[in-house]
């Protein structure tokens, strides 16, 4: 788990109310992130405790800085929709919004 500062509030991830992995798809060869489409690259979602989102990055390369970033509801619920999760109950209103 990790801090983060975004746009002057620092967020914790080990503090967050909720938190959901990206899901991976096996290539053949390597298993590929849903959510940034390379085997090097990673993301997490994040709901802080006062019910923000937000979306942190991480990737295995040497040199890249993880850091964390405010999304919208409908940002979320298009991330959590896109790893076949369940949309938790604030973000149902964005279902029909950001997929057919």
């Amino acid at each position: 788990m990790a801090k983060y500062r975004i746009e002057g509030t620092i967020v914790d991830t080990h503090r967050a109310s909720q938190s959901w992995e990206e899901s991976t798809d096996w290539d053949g060869k390597d298993h590929i992130s849903r959510a940034t489409g390379s085997q090097w690259n990673h993301q997490r979602l994040h709901r802080s405790r006062r019910g923000r989102y937000y979306l942190e990055t991480w990737s295995q390369w040497q040199g890249y800085r993880p850091h964390a970033e405010w999304i919208s509801p409908q940002e979320a619920a298009r991330w959590l929709l896109q790893m076949d999760e369940d949309l938790p109950a604030d973000l149902r209103q964005y279902e029909d919004e950001v997929s057919e």
